[in-house]
């Protein structure tokens, strides 16, 4: 593999997205059916694209919603849908088109306060505690993200009542509805004005961030990590998770720096990757270069790509931590008992106290709920589609299910 000269460096202007153009395009262009390029297209879960090239317009976005209005209804899928958005410029604008068409369905859709950004795992954690114990009247959900990918990129993923990526039968519903959508002008879709949208009954304001941080502690030993004293660095890499790591280190006593603030559409605070890109690639060493660099600083440090559903961790000793390797010491790690509390594991050659395993375990999967970190009764997994995830273990549920009732703006 070539590496572009201006890896690992910062960003230079030339590379930056010209973000009102992006958002221009995303309204002004319309796709053409006729265009496979042009067409919705699910990957992992869900569809991706630029408004540049006119793979991710507002038509993309209206088709695809009606699309899962009308799977839910020949599904049978009652309860809530819990809506949320990473960073990226034209998630915002791609949100507020869904929740036109959803509001126009009778959807009840939930949505951060402030339309606030979310990380795709607590989206997960609001349909797994929602759906808990429940066997009927099940809850779904959209995160509008293209992961790691570009700032000119937008996405649009689907989120099933197990919580997890959508299955392949799934995702090619949605995206062949879409696309007879597209193919036949629009005149499918149901829409309402955003005004009318924002103030909808079944429009729903909530704050996401507290009831995930508080059930943190029914996953993760917060207590341990901090009575080890780690100093913890930080880069959210400008995503989703910003507004999130505050909270957590309050709430549970946690020595944590924030090492770089800065939420920008352009991702100008970035490195540029590899190929002479930007992308917040938190498993890439070129696109970690800013906080490799303070690596010293701190016993361990996180970045996550803008949605959170990504990790790299970074330690003194090895830099950027290969997270293939890290995830399978992980879960191999999970079936050893209280015991091994004083046990050493190896992972790239490097030694650490288990007691530090455990804060790697802690605070990455502090935003990675589709894991399980519980070292005792981890509960089955679920496979779904490439994903495991873990079917809601007796230890992991709110007191109440976040609620469908709550105040509106």
């Amino acid at each position: 593999m070539s590496i572009d000269k201006l890896a690992g460096k910062p960003a230079p202007r030339t590379l930056l997205v010209n973000v009102p153009r992006l958002i221009a395009t995303y309204y002004t262009d319309q796709p053409d059916p006729a265009d496979p390029t042009q067409r919705v297209a699910f990957g992992t879960s869900g569809h991706r694209g630029s408004s540049l090239k006119r793979s991710f317009n507002e038509n993309h976005i209206l088709a695809i919603s009606q699309a899962i209005c009308e799977l839910r209804r020949a599904q049978g899928i009652t309860g809530p849908l819990y809506m949320g958005m990473d960073t990226h410029a034209l998630s915002e604008p791609a949100l507020r088109t869904a929740l036109t068409v959803f509001a126009a369905n009778k959807m009840e859709v939930i949505i951060q306060n402030e339309l606030g950004y979310t990380p795709t795992p607590v989206i997960s954690h609001a349909i797994l505690t929602y759906n808990h114990n429940r066997t009927n009247g099940l809850a779904d959900g959209v995160v509008i993200t293209p992961s790691h990918n570009p700032p000119e990129d937008g996405g649009f993923k689907y989120n099933p009542p197990s919580a997890g990526p959508a299955d392949t039968g799934t995702t090619k519903q949605i995206q062949d509805r879409a696309n007879e959508i597209l193919k036949n002008g629009m005149k499918d879709v149901q829409r309402v004005s955003l005004e009318q949208a924002l103030k909808a009954a079944t429009s729903h304001h909530y704050d996401y961030v507290m009831p995930y941080v508080d059930d943190l502690r029914n996953v993760v030993e917060m207590e341990a990590i901090a009575r080890a004293g780690l100093k913890i660095g930080v880069d959210p890499l400008g995503g989703a998770g910003i507004g999130y790591w505050e909270p957590i280190a309050k709430t549970y006593d946690l020595n944590i720096e924030i090492v770089n603030r800065a939420v920008d559409p352009t991702f100008s605070f970035m490195t540029v990757d590899h190929d002479g890109k930007i992308r917040m690639d938190c498993s890439s060493p070129y696109a970690m270069a800013n906080l490799i660099k303070l690596k010293d600083q701190f016993d361990i440090a996180f970045g996550n790509d803008p949605d959170y559903d990504r990790h790299g961790i970074v330690t003194p000793s090895a830099g950027l931590m290969n997270p293939n390797h890290y995830l399978a010491v992980a879960g191999w790690r999970r079936n050893w008992g209280a015991n091994c509390a004083k046990c050493r594991w190896v992972s790239n050659g490097l030694s650490m106290a288990w007691s530090m395993a455990r804060s790697v375990l802690a605070a990455r999967r502090a935003l990675a709920p589709r894991f399980c970190v519980k070292m005792a009764q981890p509960g089955p997994p679920i496979k779904m589609g490439s994903s495991l995830i873990c079917s809601p273990p007796k230890f992991w549920r709110q007191r109440a299910a976040i609620p469908v009732n709550i105040t509106r703006r």
